[in-house]
């Protein structure tokens, strides 16, 4: 994709909006040299060259990818007027955009009635979650969460002094019941992933409603990186899981994942609207602009870039949250996943850890006989790619696994090491879909390569 070929609707745009300053008065900006600038902007460029090719298909590694150019073009057309979304004062037509898009997303969980806003990240929406869900923790309650759960669950809970039990995994991801139910007295709060950030694992929530039924406990759904493929649920082998989702007590949402968004914006819903009382505050010297509810009345942030907003909101009036909307790009990724899961065994170079779930695939070097051998070839493999030309190369992760779960696929796999590094490769651009042929060439190539 070139964005250069957006850049004409971003000069139109512009000057539209130019139009607009101008209305007020003209006068000049201090510090706007416009020569020195171009040197600057000149140096930004190549600098920038110096990223990893996020947005070209054969970059399957880590959760990167641009923005949607209707994401980009809103943002920047908003980040010339600058917009603080943390009261209507400081963006009014950006904080109804947030609210309209809001009211979308607790819509497409399943969620009749809510309470909820964007954030500047994934991290922040499940601290205020988290923080919200503290308030109502019994005393001596625990939040429980997997091994598997992104890290960020356990430092927030450190900051927010809220006491923890991190619930063991069993290596092929299922969560260690015979565990919860050893400690089941302990817990007040269940924090269920849905969509790990791992290897796409979504938890069980179904299972955890059916523990709510035996004694009162809250439900957190972190699905920062699975949520919208809640639009496909059909298609999904956890599809019980996403048509319960609505059950959850409060969910995240990271748009800036699947939601074609610049970095950052995530999404917190809360299904009870009364949790707005614990936001409860006073602001002595702003806001009387309207009677309408603020935004930072139900945020724990402050200033948010309402820029963010208006990228949302262009992005899903281009595409629908629906199944025939975001949902065909969702379903394209998911389907890049199954491609490549199949095609990267044919040569019977490499082996699956497990069948992907979603869009994230995890997979192995079949000739390394040893966990150490093994982690040395992935290594090698990663590497090789990234130093390889252009035309050739391709860049992946590493992830690491509970050794057993090579040992059960392979009899003589020696086990010298709890733990062995994979390779792991995360198709979140749809356009990799035709491109998994070459990828799986450049990849069976490159083993052949790294074995010599």
């Amino acid at each position: 994709m070139k964005y250069s070929a957006y850049s004409d609707l971003l000069q139109i745009a512009l000057q539209d909006l130019d139009k607009w300053r101008s209305s007020f008065g003209e006068f000049q900006s201090e510090g706007a040299n416009k020569d020195k600038i171009s040197s600057i902007i000149q140096e930004l460029t190549e600098r920038l060259k110096g990223n990893y090719p996020f947005h070209h298909p054969s970059y399957a590694g880590q959760m990167l990818k641009p923005p949607h150019p209707i994401a980009w073009i809103a943002y920047s057309l908003a980040a010339t007027v600058n917009p603080n979304n943390h009261a209507l004062d400081g963006g009014p037509p950006t904080s109804v955009m947030e609210k309209e898009v809001t009211a979308k997303m607790a819509k497409m969980v399943g969620y009749a009635e809510f309470l909820g806003h964007l954030s500047s990240s994934g991290t922040f929406a499940n601290l205020e979650a988290l923080w919200v869900l503290s308030q109502t923790l019994p005393k001596g309650k625990k939040v429980a969460y997997s091994s598997q759960a992104h890290y960020t669950h356990e430092r927030i809970c450190s900051v927010l002094h809220i006491p923890t039990i991190k619930i063991p995994a069993l290596p092929n991801g299922e969560w260690d019941w015979t565990f919860i139910d050893l400690h089941k007295e302990e817990i007040g709060a269940f924090v269920v992933t849905m969509g790990t950030t791992g290897m796409g694992i979504v938890e069980p929530l179904e299972k955890v409603l059916a523990f709510k039924k035996k004694q009162s406990i809250k439900i957190h759904v972190d699905s920062a990186y699975g949520g919208f493929f809640k639009l496909i649920e059909d298609e999904l082998p956890s599809k019980i899981h996403w048509k319960l989702m609505r059950e959850a007590d409060s969910i995240v949402i990271d748009p800036h994942k699947h939601g074609l968004q610049p970095y950052g914006c995530g999404c917190v819903l809360f299904k009870d609207p009364k949790v707005g009382l614990y936001y409860k505050h006073d602001s002595p010297y702003t806001y009387f602009s309207s009677d309408d509810l603020h935004l930072g009345e139900i945020s724990l942030e402050c200033s948010r870039a309402g820029a963010s907003a208006a990228a949302f909101w262009a992005t899903i009036e281009l595409f629908d949250l629906t199944k025939d909307g975001l949902g065909s790009i969702i379903h394209l990724c998911r389907k890049a996943a199954l491609v490549f899961a199949n095609e990267i065994q044919i040569e019977k170079n490499f082996g699956l850890v497990a069948e992907p779930e979603l869009d994230i695939v995890v997979y192995y070097p079949l000739s390394a006989k040893s966990a150490t051998e093994l982690s040395d070839l992935s290594r090698k493999i990663f590497t090789h790619g990234m130093n390889l030309p252009l035309n050739e190369g391709f860049h992946l992760s590493l992830f690491t696994i509970d050794s057993s779960l090579i040992k059960a696929k392979n009899d003589g796999f020696v086990c010298d090491s709890n733990q062995t590094v994979v390779l792991r490769s995360v198709f979140m651009k749809p356009e990799q879909l035709e491109f998994i042929p070459e990828l799986v060439g450049r990849l069976n190539v490159a083993i052949d390569s790294v074995n010599q």
